[in-house]
């Protein structure tokens, strides 16, 4: 009664989350806001642990046949050719991850999670007693023991918030004189990806104790890091050991024999495989193979062994190599002895007409914990409000019908099918050693016929990108119809060396396509200084070079441009967009550095569509968007989740940002590609849209004066604001009754020329968006032709001036390969300025401005 008692207000937020009653001015911050570091979307992913249905990392214990390992946020005890796991720690409301087993079989170090912090703790093996070992509300992992058991080597953001490598003593009552062992150091490199401060990562020690290997990336541009190693004594004695272009999961160990070091590495190739060097560093050779993922290696105690995690069947799997000769062993826990009472849940998924459809599932039990079936992909919210809940939202997709083990207890359960089905919820108590089996009955909520016939696409999805699983396309197809998606747009893109899915890059629909699910492959085109480009239905090649602008290698030209590339693109018959524009809304006063190509493409007719919504403020693109459509430039909205669709920590799932094209129910790509350029539809993620101006539906242009409208809304969260906005400026706001989700709306407007759209939003984040806050807009319906704003001359002096600053980032680079390069660049841009200087001078725009092709 008293574990029940404590987990209750935890369960009870987590009731809140998921049956609705959110605040709407919820606060959503970072899970890990105590990290000082950019780009959290590739540091959390590949560097820290992750809940997973399947195993996350391992450890030996001194016999060599048995190992302790996390699985499902808990540590469990494994002999190896066993099938039965016992399970050894289950936190409440917390996950445990990364154990390191003592040399004498004692005690297992680990680092735990519970939702603001990763701490260190200790586990005794024969009492079970637990004891923590760090406090300070900082992200503690990597915990590695010396061999003699005295001291403890871990990574930790403790002060700085930066990555470091941290040594303490350590005996029965816990740590003593812990400390940073290497200290701070800034780099006089510019690293767009990575922190300006370098990082430590990856301890282990040599098998005499007087060694730590790690990585790091002192005056390294690109990449995590070279393994080093360090003197623990002496920790002003360090060398470099090997210099590879490692991606946060190198961790290196040194063989028990003390001659051949073990890393993980993907060394010019697509997926990440086990190499051996040398404790000199030499030439290293591939120990394993295979187009899939090993990570996480530990040798055995007498190195006739590795455990390995992998993920060659999609999930995380632990096997076993034999050092000699490569006989692989699976560490499969098919009978689990868990340390609290269990219920079997069996979940059934209908829709409308009694068909069993997949769906996006979240579980928290009793214990404040997420649960999956076993080998479901266990994905997570990169962020949440913490009045709301404990820790982020996991959620896995369920192909009806799942079965799952659960905590005896109350648990809450929430089904969501797209946006166009009502989200179906339920608290259910489950008994101890008994089956409960539940139908979820979807209901429709979609927009009257009237508004369109609409198919919903994701324009940028990244089937893989380093995480934690390995996807194909059969399972992309799977993720997007349990996201009800209709259309799955794969951009194949670099992750600095590899190009993931450049193996599955096609011009015509991928074979794993079903009927209810399209999958497409096109390409992103990086290049952080310009910003990015998708580039969809290429209809001959990938483009390669497929990044510019990478300082600090042999790429380092801002040439091309994403204008000439976009040339290249539409010579293959192929559309270009702006993807995940603006994190911000760009200030072309005061901005140190503004280098965003965006206007210069758009007044060239360059840009066939922007992402307003994407990985990115949609308010912030909204607001540069307005400016340009009050120009009179046509340019269409997109939406693409920029989804690590093998992620198992990211911003919502494949579709949580999709555009609705109206194709007239036509669901081959031709058609939606023909409405994504017309503009025939409306983006969001959530809230359904439907606006009609005299019967005409977005993409059309009228005529100037008074005009009889409709409006429509649907949406499976709370809306706090629909409004009408006229060239930039709300005309019309409706007021949201009962549960803000409904709205069918009608009555007149005098509007003059320019454009008109319907949009809704929400002051805040709402927990059961798996995004910064609910958004969605129509594309305009166009009033005259080409009209501009009243505004227009202030909009177009500010787009001018932000070219003269992209004008000054341009010419300030000293890395373009020829003078050539710089010339055509400065006077692509030079030209793109004038532009706009015509329009903040009162003359029209020509017709070779318009955006769309």
């Amino acid at each position: 009664m008293k574990r029940l008692a404590n987990v209750a207000p935890i369960l009870a937020t987590a009731l809140v989350m998921m049956f609705g009653a959110a605040s709407a001015q919820a606060a959503r911050e970072p899970v890990l806001k105590q990290v000082d570091l950019p780009h959290s979307y590739y540091w959390r992913e590949l560097y820290l642990p992750q809940l997973t249905s399947g195993p996350s990392s391992a450890s030996f214990l001194p016999d060599g046949d048995t190992l302790i390992y996390s699985m499902s946020g808990s540590l469990w005890r494994q002999r190896i050719g066993d099938a039965s796991a016992t399970e050894l720690t289950h936190p409440q409301a917390a996950y445990d991850y990364q154990p390191d087993a003592s040399h004498d079989g004692r005690s297992v170090v680990f680092t735990r999670y519970d939702g603001n912090a990763l701490e260190l703790w200790r586990l005794d093996l024969g009492n079970g007693r637990e004891q923590r070992l760090t406090d300070q509300g900082a992200v503690n992992v990597e915990p590695r023991l010396s061999p003699d058991g005295k001291r403890l080597a871990w990574v930790s953001t403790q002060g700085t918030g930066h990555f470091n490598l941290f040594l303490a003593d350590i005996d029965a009552t816990g740590l003593h004189h812990p400390h940073l062992l290497l200290g701070e150091r800034k780099s006089t490199l510019d690293r767009y990806y990575y922190s300006a401060f370098d990082h430590a990562i990856n301890p282990s020690w040599s098998p005499d104790g007087r060694t730590i290997y790690y990585v790091s990336n002192p005056e390294i541009g690109w990449g995590t890091g070279d393994i080093f190693a360090v003197d623990v004594d002496h920790p002003t004695q360090r060398r470099r050991v090997l210099s590879e272009e490692t991606s946060w999961s190198a961790r290196p160990e040194l063989a028990p024999d003390g001659k051949r070091l073990l890393y993980a590495s993907y060394h010019g190739r697509q997926h990440q495989q086990l190499w051996l060097t040398t404790a000199d560093g030499a030439a290293p050779l591939p120990l394993s193979f295979g187009a899939f993922d090993r990570r996480n290696a530990r040798w055995s105690p007498d190195g006739s062994r590795i455990a390995v995690i992998d993920n060659r069947d999609g999930d995380t799997a632990l096997r076993v190599i034999e050092t000699l000769g490569g006989a692989s062993q699976d560490v499969a826990a098919t009978q689990r002895h868990y340390r609290s009472p269990q219920a079997k849940l069996t979940l059934d998924i209908v829709d409308e007409h009694g068909q069993r459809t997949p769906a996006r599932v979240a579980i928290v039990a009793s214990d404040g914990r997420a649960y999956a079936p076993p080998h479901a992909w266990v994905s997570a919210d990169d962020g949440f409000d913490r009045a709301l809940q404990h820790s982020e939202t996991h959620y896995f997709h369920c192909a009806p019908p799942c079965t799952l083990d659960v905590p005896a207890g109350k648990a809450a359960i929430w089904v969501q099918h797209g946006f166009a089905y009502a989200p179906w919820r339920r608290t259910v108590d489950l008994s101890n050693g008994h089956a409960t089996q539940l139908i979820a009955t979807l209901v429709p909520d979609a927009l009257p016929a009237a508004f369109g016939d609409f198919v919903s696409a994701d324009l940028h999805i990244h089937m893989n990108y380093g995480g934690h699983y390995r996807n194909t396309p059969a399972h992309l197809a799977l993720q997007a119809r349990a996201e009800d998606l209709d259309i799955a747009w794969d951009l194949v893109v670099n992750k600095e060396e590899r190009v993931p899915d450049i193996a599955s890059f096609r011009t015509d629909a991928d074979p794993a396509s079903t009927p209810q699910t399209l999958v497409l492959h096109g390409q992103e085109y990086h290049t952080s200084f310009w910003g990015h480009l998708g580039l969809l239905h290429l209809d001959d090649h990938y483009i390669t070079q497929g990044y510019s602008a990478y300082r600090h290698t042999a790429m380092a030209s801002p040439w091309p441009t994403n204008a000439a590339v976009a040339d290249l693109a539409h010579a293959q018959g192929g559309l270009v967009g702006y993807v995940h524009p603006f994190d911000v809304l760009p200030d072309p006063e005061h901005d140190a550095v503004l280098s965003n190509e965006l206007p210069a493409d758009v007044i060239e007719g360059k840009v066939d569509y922007i992402e307003v919504m994407g990985f990115s403020d949609h308010k912030a693109t909204a607001t540069v968007w307005y400016r340009l459509l009050n120009l009179g430039l046509r340019l269409p909205t997109g939406a693409g989740t920029d989804a690590m669709a093998n992620y198992a920590s990211l911003r919502g799932p494949v579709g949580m940002n999709r555009v609705f094209l109206d194709t007239g129910g036509q669901r081959d790509a031709a058609s939606a590609l023909d409405a994504l350029k017309a503009g025939h539809g409306f983006a969001s993620n959530g809230p359904l849209l439907g606006l009609l101006l005299d019967g005409a539906r977005p993409g059309t242009q009228l005529a100037p004066g008074r005009h009889h409208y409709r409006v429509a809304l649907r949406s499976p969260v709370a809306v706090d604001h629909l409004e009408l906005v006229h060239n930039g400026r709300v005309v019309k706001t409706f007021t949201l009754g009962g549960d803000r989700r409904h709205l069918d709306a009608e009555g007149d407007l005098d509007l003059d020329g320019g454009w008109v759209l319907l949009r809704a939003w929400n002051d805040g984040a709402d927990p059961q968006v798996l995004d910064l806050y609910p958004y969605a807009t129509t594309n305009p319906v166009w009033l005259g032709d080409q009209v501009l704003a009243a505004s227009a001359r202030d909009d177009a002096a500010w787009f001018a001036k932000w070219m003269d600053r992209t004008i000054e980032a341009a010419a300030a680079r000293d890395d373009y390969n020829t003078a050539a390069e710089k010339r055509m660049t400065l006077d692509y841009l030079s030209k793109a300025r004038e532009a706009y200087r015509a329009l903040a001078a009162g003359k029209s725009p020509t017709k070779t401005a318009d955006a769309g092709r």
